[in-house]
């Protein structure tokens, strides 16, 4: 038997892809709330029960215990798929200079975006407070956020629909419908902020469809919620998590500040995601041509 024929065999003794994605997003809930009520538990009874209540402290367990939920979860249907783990994209082998292109990328959208509010009057500045704990921890919380949602998002549900049949590109426009459903019931939520939530599911996932690695979107991700929220004081996707290093005020919400929803609820958002969006997918398809064009020894 050829390989080709041994590889086709493989893949139809794999489970379907829209079962897999379902048991993933089941099976993570279905552990995160074992792992909670573990956690919960155990703290309660060394720490005491004010721990789950205190400030950023609760966010950050409950984000813990879904990281640990999603890995599980994860890694349960690898092994059942005969998948290895690094098809998550979690090396860093190769891959480091994309944590600072995700980073700048976020930097960027927010010099351009945050920058064209405050000159058009969509947001005033009334408040300075520079509180380097507060930044610290709400920095652990969203990568663990980014860290959950990139390894479930992308590392794993995109990754399996491009182990399919179908065109990546519709691969990226699935897994991003399902990454704004995600957030369907988030404070504030409307039209265009699921628009614009499917339009980040895109930009986040765009640069794993030329990498099959996730240091890229995990930067991107981290960095997008942490200036948004604790630097910048936007709210993050209708969510309020207390103290910023800015305050801002919206003389008015609409679409174009964003109003309750945050930075994300704007056109202004709209359209700095689709640019950039279009722009790493023309620099994918660029390097993947090269790749293609140079000769091969054999």
């Amino acid at each position: 038997m050829e390989v080709e024929e041994l590889i086709e065999k493989k893949e139809a003794q794999r489970i379907p892809a829209w079962v897999s994605i379902l048991l993933m997003m089941v099976g993570g809930f279905m552990f995160f709330g074992l792992y909670s009520t573990i956690v919960s538990w155990g703290l309660a009874v060394t720490i005491g029960e004010g721990v789950m209540k205190a400030g950023m402290w609760k966010y950050i367990i409950a984000e813990f215990c879904m990281l640990l939920a999603v890995l599980s979860s994860a890694m349960i249907l690898l092994y059942w798929e005969r998948r290895p783990f690094s098809d998550l994209g979690l090396s860093l082998k190769g891959h480091i200079e994309g944590i600072w292109y995700g980073a700048l990328l976020a930097f960027a959208i927010y010099v351009i975006g945050f920058g064209l509010s405050y000159v058009f009057g969509l947001v005033d500045v009334t408040g300075f407070q520079f509180d380097p704990v507060t930044l610290v921890w709400t920095f652990c919380f969203f990568l663990l956020v980014a860290l959950t949602e990139e390894i479930m998002m992308r590392g794993y549900i995109l990754g399996r629909l491009m182990h399919t049949k179908l065109n990546k590109f519709l691969s990226l426009l699935i897994s991003s419908l399902l990454f704004a459903t995600m957030h369907l019931f988030n404070p504030s939520i409307s039209f265009l902020p699921m628009l614009n939530l499917v339009l980040a599911g895109m930009l986040l996932g765009a640069p794993f469809l030329y990498t099959r690695n996730l240091c890229f979107p995990l930067s991107l991700h981290l960095f997008w919620n942490w200036i948004q929220g604790p630097i910048l004081g936007y709210e993050v996707s209708g969510n309020d998590f207390g103290t910023s290093m800015l305050t801002l005020y919206l003389p008015e919400e609409n679409v174009l500040n964003g109003g309750a929803f945050g930075f994300e609820g704007s056109l202004i958002c709209t359209v700095l995601m689709i640019v950039f969006t279009i722009l790493i997918i023309w620099w994918g398809e660029k390097r993947e041509a090269i790749s293609l064009a140079v000769p091969r020894s054999c």
